[in-house]
């Protein structure tokens, strides 16, 4: 009778064992992007640790194919879209590819932003003039807001979550709505075009300005512009560091990105992408920014150490934005 020696089991030193669990639990944490494609009718999810497509949603196929303004729950559990050929916003679970809420938000709506904190969402319903509140848990529409300029595009809550700012395209301003209050208190003139923004600090926040191709530098506090910044050909997309240090800008029209150093408000490096451009998302510890081009059906992945392109990931047809929850 052979007998057999117990089988030996490698041992970890409790130093290598951490450093083992860190690591695995950085690869499992890194987040995914996610891509409204506006003629697919899809959402194109990318693992942004390989930078790939791992899957495409599409909610059992009843999304339309205009799919437009995109945002996300922070944990991801939620990925929130306006589905403009159905006229509504939809709440849908990633994990499962369904719809768990939609609300009629009628006709030509564009942007949708989640509150700070989560538990509010707001609707700019560009061709109507108006903004939608709507409980993000319900989905019951709290107020219809009218807007005192014309064609609200982009909605931005601003970091304390009292205030709405919406960007007018038909008048070249920009609303302040009072949430407490559910109405505006009057706007802000704005060089031309006025499309995404992103917020630095409390009350400072760049604008970009698609038909004066450059990004305005508002305070809201003051109600005014304070900076004009040039960019390059209808600048539309903006979206800022967490550290405030710098601010993106996407050139629709010269298919580019501008990186803006805020503490001199100039532009530092401009980095060709695909065509046309438009919303953009940073991962959470800002090193990669995620740009959709819409008319190359792809989304450009820039090292934002090096402000290079890194990846070009093919995606839907027409691609609106990004979003990575964070």
């Amino acid at each position: 009778m052979i007998s057999s020696s117990p089988r030996r089991i490698p041992f970890l030193s409790p130093v290598l064992a951490a450093l083992a669990c860190a690591v695995s639990g950085a690869v499992a944490a890194a987040p995914l992007a996610y891509v409204p494609n506006q003629k697919s009718g899809t959402i194109s999810v990318i693992d942004t640790a390989g930078d790939t497509v791992v899957k495409t949603l599409s909610a059992g196929g009843k999304l339309g194919k205009r799919l437009q303004a995109i945002d996300a729950d922070a944990k991801g559990t939620t990925i929130y879209v306006v589905d403009a050929e159905h006229d509504q916003l939809v709440a849908i679970d990633p994990a499962t590819d369904t719809i768990r809420h939609s609300v009629k938000i009628g006709e030509d709506a564009e942007g949708v932003r989640l509150a700070p904190g989560g538990r509010k969402l707001a609707v700019c319903v560009e061709g109507q003039h108006r903004v939608l509140l709507i409980d993000a848990a319900t989905f019951a529409v709290e107020a219809q807001i009218p807007t005192k300029g014309r064609n609200p595009e982009h909605c931005e809550f601003t970091p304390d979550g009292k205030s709405l700012l919406t960007s007018n395209e038909g008048s070249n301003d920009m609303d302040v709505i009072d949430l407490a209050a559910k109405a505006s208190t009057g706007t802000i003139a704005t060089s031309g075009h006025p499309r995404g923004t992103a917020f630095v600090g409390a009350s400072k926040v760049y604008v970009a300005q698609e038909a004066a191709n450059g990004v305005d530098v508002i305070d809201v506090g003051a109600r005014k512009k304070v900076a004009s910044i040039p960019t390059a050909l209808r600048a539309a997309g903006a979206i800022a560091s967490a550290d405030g240090k710098r601010v993106y800008v996407a050139n629709g029209g010269a298919g580019s990105v501008s990186a803006i150093d805020t503490a001199t408000d100039k532009v530092v490096k401009e980095v060709a992408v695909g065509k046309r451009p438009w919303n953009m998302a940073l991962t959470p510890d800002g090193k990669k920014l995620y740009v959709a081009n819409g008319r190359s059906n792809s989304v450009s992945v820039i090292d934002t150490g090096k402000l290079e392109v890194v990846k070009e990931i093919a995606v839907g047809e027409l691609p609106w934005g990004v979003v990575i929850p964070q």
